[in-house]
């Protein structure tokens, strides 16, 4: 194993996070000595330090939001924070959005001063942090500046965020391993405003990707109600494709 990640939440959008039907704390990500934590939404820092194995903020060497809305970015500022060890080491890279610091900020300026370095996301950008390097392949179809990742380790690793289906998204993620954020059962209309994956969309995404392991995470409440183990046991079969449903606490090594 050279890396890991833990699945702080796989529960995605304002209903699941408001009842807490599944945990909405986000992902830690660990490849060799390079922890980076992506999308800490409400009650990561809870998650983090009640989870049986011992995970430590303050090894952190950056924090990812790959976009602003609160599912994804409720915890940034105490979790900088406690990289941070309270203020008073600065340090951590954080890599985000501009839209995310800009107008109605997410990140507050008083966490900004606790930051090595602030990186902004662009369409096509790569980054390198320590161990990691990723890219953002594509601006995502969202209501705000979205961006899914895409790491090059040994095995390559797509993290497919929030976003309405586009067909040059199997482009853009052709991956070893794929996670795909999946909010709803049944696909928008096209008259609708919530910019989600659908269970249709991330088949098909599957079926032009074929990855070795599809991870699927980040679900509404439909989804969760019809029971993600038994979804993605179908999908399995549909695909040929090794198709997990994430797990609250799970821990998925690489």
């Amino acid at each position: 194993m050279e890396g890991y990640i833990k699945f702080f939440g796989t529960g995605g959008a304002r209903f699941v996070a408001l009842k807490q039907l599944r945990a909405t704390g986000g992902l830690w990500l660990n490849y060799r000595k390079t922890n980076l934590y992506i999308d800490p939404g409400p009650g990561a820092i809870v998650r983090i330090r009640s989870s049986r194995e011992q995970f430590e903020p303050a090894s952190l060497d950056g924090i990812i939001i790959t976009h602003r809305h609160m599912d994804h970015t409720n915890d940034i500022n105490i979790l900088i924070e406690s990289m941070a060890e309270g203020g008073f080491k600065k340090r951590g890279t954080l890599f985000c959005p501009e839209d995310a610091l800009a107008g109605d900020p997410v990140v507050f300026k008083f966490a900004r001063r606790y930051l090595d370095n602030i990186v902004f996301f662009r369409e096509g950008g790569e980054y390198t942090l320590g161990d990691i390097t990723f890219r953002t392949p594509v601006r995502h179809k969202h209501p705000v500046e979205t961006y899914g990742l895409f790491f090059d380790f040994d095995k390559t690793i797509g993290l497919i965020s929030d976003t309405r289906f586009f067909p040059d998204l199997v482009n853009h993620y052709r991956a070893d391993h794929l996670l795909i954020n999946v909010l709803r059962l049944k696909p928008i209309e096209d008259h609708e405003i919530i910019e989600h994956l659908a269970l249709d969309d991330a088949r098909r995404i599957i079926e032009g990707v074929r990855p070795e392991t599809a991870i699927l995470t980040h679900f509404g409440m439909h989804i969760i109600r019809e029971k993600p183990w038994l979804l993605a046991k179908k999908l399995s079969s549909q695909t040929g494709v090794k198709v997990i449903a994430g797990r609250d606490g799970m821990k998925w090594e690489f």
